[in-house]
């Protein structure tokens, strides 16, 4: 007996060996794939109910089950769940009323991170009506363009935002658009006030005949691109597009005890879709701020108890460049959900801030697939199984960076690429990973369906980005399309670079970019840097830095110096402006330097330097 116990000891310790060691994420991908298949039935049932049962019927679940729990705190105010379904009945009659709203009908918002944002939000859905969620960073010409492309005919704003309404309100009265301002008055001709309708409006609550034809299919929400490249595209999410934003709550192993942070705007797919819908699913408490601010960013984790948090782009790197303190690690923060962070930004932040469950993720909020990495390993984007797969087909292929398209065979279909090459993202459209496109611009639309990828008559969504599978399963984002540039036939990803950069003396910031030369093919490496406060350029380590750490044609070649680098909204750096403004000291009066191999350093670039490259006197 005692034998028989000892083998099966022994048996048991030799498995546990085996799996840690030979498949150290077993664990891990069941739990994410029992999860996944949980929230696929879950979706699978909403759709079978008739109804349509949507992200507000599970709210108005929500509230009747627990009224009075809190679900916004928001600048030392409470919001129950109950209060915040009273606040958006009167929203939804108060607009019936007044703008004669009907089922169909888009309203734009253009209002910052407030509560009335959720209510305004869930009155609308209400009356089925889908909701434009306006960048309110954006004026004149681009706030037209995305109040425009919508077919909203409503547009309601903050009394904050008023001055860029007024920029545009002659275009929006020749299109015959009502304006509603938050406010209890308004003296502007054209401009209504809306908030002394609101209160004074009934809060019982409204007919679901209301909406009784809004299916699964029916448009949601337009969220608007962030405008790296040009003017923004307005994504059209479906309510199955919001189920899916929010089941990544439930995929991250977040239960209704959680309390989540949400500072992120409320017109991006991440605070929008992620944070405050994805909280209604889970019937959790959201603390909602105007926006990121990294001093006070641990501050209000500790006195509200947040467990979740987010970050997208540079936000984490700003938390890691606040001075340190000894209770950076007294908090109760245990998951951080996002996407953008570099390995080394991952690292710092954990060693810093202690042992928080980083949940990457990659995603486009028009696009049909998307990746957890729900193992915590640093820098990786997700994880491929064959669950995943199956419901959401996609694939790697050859990328040609130079003619910015698919390699194709002779049949004329596209090559899968292997496991550790850079590759472009696609994935399958099926009737389960629908793409939906942007509304008004069929142009943009179809340049993201790509066929006869696999097989003739196939048809794939066009990520633009270009990742790497590795052997063990794990995805990797290596850069946007357009971001990569190929210079003496070699491909330079910006996002690597940077990281390379950012660790020189000094440098606080970089936004690398490729740019032409006269005489030359492709495009040359070139930064644009901010500096550390108190310190200065250091030419001589700068230099040190890439030499050491990258290839010849991956140096940049050129350095700017900037106070301030432009991002969008949501923390993206923009490279377009600076890309067509290349590196002519005659036209930009940023501080410029040249990678000089001779003198083994940065130099100031000169006019005469600038001509020498010009005239091919300088070989670069």
């Amino acid at each position: 007996m005692d034998l028989c116990v000892s083998v099966l000891v022994g048996l048991a310790v030799l498995s546990c060996f085996f799996l840690r060691n030979f498949f150290p994420y077993l664990k891990a991908d069941c739990i994410h794939i029992v999860r996944s298949i949980g929230v696929g039935f879950r979706l699978l049932r909403y759709k079978k109910i008739k109804p349509f049962y949507s992200v507000l019927d599970r709210f108005l679940d929500r509230v009747r089950r627990h009224p009075d729990k809190t679900f916004i705190i928001f600048e030392g105010r409470q919001y129950s769940y109950g209060e915040v379904d009273r606040r958006s009945n009167k929203v939804a009659r108060a607009l019936q009323a007044e703008a004669g709203l009907r089922e169909g009908d888009t309203v734009a918002l253009f209002l910052p991170n407030e509560p009335c944002y959720v209510w305004i939000w869930l009155g609308l859905a209400k009356l089925g009506c889908p909701a434009a969620l306006l960048n309110f960073n954006i004026r004149s010409k681009s706030l037209l363009h995305c109040f425009s492309c919508c077919g909203a005919k409503v547009l309601i704003v903050s009394p904050e935002l008023q001055d860029a309404m007024e920029e545009v309100l002659p275009s929006l009265r020749e299109q015959g658009i009502s304006v509603y301002l938050l406010s209890d008055s308004c003296s502007i001709k054209g401009i209504s006030s809306l908030s002394d309708k609101i209160s004074q409006a009934s809060d019982r609550p409204l007919s679901r005949d209301l909406r009784a034809n809004v299916g699964i299919r029916s448009t949601a929400l337009y969220i608007y691109t962030s405008g790296t490249t040009g003017l923004p595209k307005a994504a059209v999410v479906t309510h199955e597009r919001v189920w899916a934003g929010c089941f990544i709550q439930s995929l991250c192993g977040i239960t209704a005890d959680d309390v989540f942070y949400v500072n992120l705007p409320l017109y991006h797919s991440a605070g929008f879709l992620i944070g405050m819908a994805g909280a209604l699913d889970s019937g959790i408490t959201i603390v909602l701020r105007r926006k990121f601010s990294a001093s006070q960013f641990w501050e209000d984790c500790r006195e509200h108890n947040v467990t979740v948090m987010q970050y997208i782009g540079e936000t984490m790197r700003y938390l890691c460049n606040t001075p340190k303190k000894d209770n950076d690690k007294n908090h109760k923060v245990r998951i951080a959900i996002g996407n953008g962070v570099r390995s080394d930004i991952w690292s710092e932040f954990l060693n810093r801030f202690g042992n928080i469950h980083v949940r990457e993720l990659y995603a486009a909020t028009e696009g049909n697939i998307g990746f957890i990495n729900y193992t915590s390993k640093i820098g990786a984007v997700g994880r491929a199984n064959f669950v995943h797969r199956f419901f959401f087909p996609y694939t790697f292929i050859k990328f040609d960076i130079d003619k910015e398209e698919p390699i194709r065979n002779s049949e004329g279909l596209c090559i899968k690429a292997a496991k550790g090459e850079t590759a472009l993202l696609v994935g399958r459209i099926t009737w389960r990973s629908p793409f939906i496109g942007y509304a008004g611009d069929k142009q943009q639309t179809e340049k993201k369906r790509l066929q006869d990828v696999l097989r003739k008559g196939d048809l794939y969504f066009n990520s633009g980005d270009l990742l790497r599978l590795d052997s063990d399963n794990f995805v990797y984002f290596q850069d946007r399309v357009g971001d990569t540039f190929r210079w003496k036939g070699e491909n330079v990803a910006t996002s690597e670079v940077a990281d390379i950069l950012t660790m020189a003396p000094g440098i606080l910031e970089a936004n690398v970019y490729g740019v032409k030369v006269e005489g030359h093919e492709g495009r040359i490496g070139m930064a644009a840097v901010t500096i550390k406060e108190g310190e200065h350029f250091d030419c001589s380590g700068t230099y040190k830095q890439v030499v050491s750490y990258l290839p010849a044609y991956a140096r940049p070649r050129f350095i700017r110096i900037q106070a301030c680098l432009e991002m969008t909204g949501t923390f993206k750096m923009k490279k377009v402006r600076l890309v067509e403004e290349g590196f002519n000291p005659a036209h930009i009066r940023d501080r410029l330097y040249f990678l000089d191999t001779e003198k083994k350093t940065y130099v100031p670039l000169t006019d005469e330097i600038y001509r020498a490259i010009a005239s091919l006197e300088i070989k670069l």
